[in-house]
């Protein structure tokens, strides 16, 4: 028979440790809902200011220069990616930064759905950045900013050249209002509602720098584009699209619930006050990573750290000695066991990931609640701990 080992007596208010769609923001209800056009089509005035009310609140938070164009896509961020990456790339070579499983996906479009001639794969393990300095600034550039499912980021742009020919393309969909971006050295950034303010799925966000904008008009892919993928007419750019004019229908319940998390992110100072969130989560951790030999970050170098997506790898010898298959179990069944005292939901590793725990830390996650979770982890740990030495 197992060993008990004594449960932790503070459980986290709000269990959600999702990365996707991820927890609300504090003190959220349905009657954030209440002003939702419904019935309504979102070609209509109001509807389609709604619209366009997130689309400049957007701009205003994340501090978007002004002359950048920002839209409301389909099919979340991956259809904003998808977008940039079929109506963009081919007027030159292009560099595909891997170190996930996101960014793998982009580099599979890229060479094998697109299959661009010109194209080089820059690629690193789980828990490392791949070689950014070979990133060449004649060649267009995709990237994410933040590894969704390996918890390392970019600590800088520091490797795109002000002076850049192609275009840097960034899948910021886990570091948008979590992460200060350098508006300056990227062309293309998309996110989705789902990630650092808590929206609902479904729905993306792209936005072009001036020099995107001048590909999308100068230059016309080999290849047919899908409806929701054209962001041009007549080789000019389609200006609705930047206004609340959807290409296709949207959710106005989600548009103001997405309304509500940016109203929600203004009223605790905008950018500043949603990094400080994330940054306090990560922080909390890592204090207790420092004192807990039995876990670690996945990010093997403090400064690439995720503060939204915090990937924990399991240290404890017992574990490490297993084979990868025991491991992958046992890992899912510490995550389970969270689950099941209802402490932790979705907090197991991504499917292709390591095994371990990923613990969203954005900025509708309190601190408190971080605080409360890791003593669940040690419990956890020592609990399957416990079943393994006694089978």
């Amino acid at each position: 028979m197992a060993i008990a080992t004594p449960k932790p007596e503070v459980r986290p208010a709000n269990p959600a440790f999702s990365s996707g769609p991820c927890a609300k923001r504090p003190g959220w209800t349905l009657a954030a809902l209440d002003a939702a056009l419904l019935g309504r089509s979102h070609r209509a005035k109001d509807p389609k200011a709604r619209l366009n009310e997130v689309i400049e609140r957007s701009k205003a938070v994340l501090g978007m220069p002004a002359d950048w164009k920002l839209g409301i896509v389909p099919a979340s961020d991956t259809g904003a990616v998808e977008m940039a990456l079929w109506s963009m790339l081919g007027a030159r070579g292009v560099d595909v930064l891997v170190w996930e499983s996101f960014s793998k996906e982009w580099a599979t479009d890229v060479a094998k759905q697109l299959k661009l001639k010109d194209a080089r794969i820059i690629e690193a393990p789980y828990g490392r950045l791949p070689d950014v300095a070979q990133v060449d600034p004649a060649r267009d550039v995709v990237f994410v900013w933040n590894g969704t499912t390996s918890g390392v980021r970019l600590p800088n742009a520091d490797f795109i050249s002000d002076a850049r020919e192609g275009l840097a393309i960034c899948d910021a969909t886990s570091a948008a209002f979590a992460m200060d971006l350098p508006w300056n050295k990227l062309d293309v950034v998309t996110w989705s509602w789902q990630k650092v303010l808590g929206g609902e799925a479904a729905h993306g966000m792209l936005a072009l720098s001036p020099r995107a904008v001048a590909r999308l008009e100068s230059f016309s892919p080999d290849r047919p584009l899908p409806k929701i993928f054209r962001m041009t007419k007549g080789g000019k750019l389609n200006e609705g699209i930047f206004k609340g004019e959807t290409i296709n229908t949207p959710s106005m319940l989600c548009v103001e619930d997405a309304i509500d998390g940016l109203k929600w992110a203004e009223s605790i100072g905008g950018l500043k006050g949603l990094v400080a969130r994330s940054e306090a989560n990560l922080a909390a951790i890592a204090r207790w990573v420092a004192t807990k030999p039995g876990y670690d970050f996945l990010a093997e170098d403090a400064a690439t750290r995720s503060c939204t997506s915090i990937c924990l790898k399991i240290t404890a010898p017992w574990f490490t000695v297993m084979g990868a298959d025991a491991q992958a179990a046992t890992a899912k069944k510490i995550a389970s066991l969270l689950e099941k005292e209802g402490v932790a939901l979705d907090a197991g590793a991504y499917r292709d990931a390591p095994p371990g725990l990923r613990i969203w830390g954005g900025a509708t996650v309190e601190t408190s609640d971080i605080e409360a979770l890791l003593p669940w982890l040690d419990w956890a740990l020592a609990t399957v701990e416990s079943d393994v030495v006694v089978a």
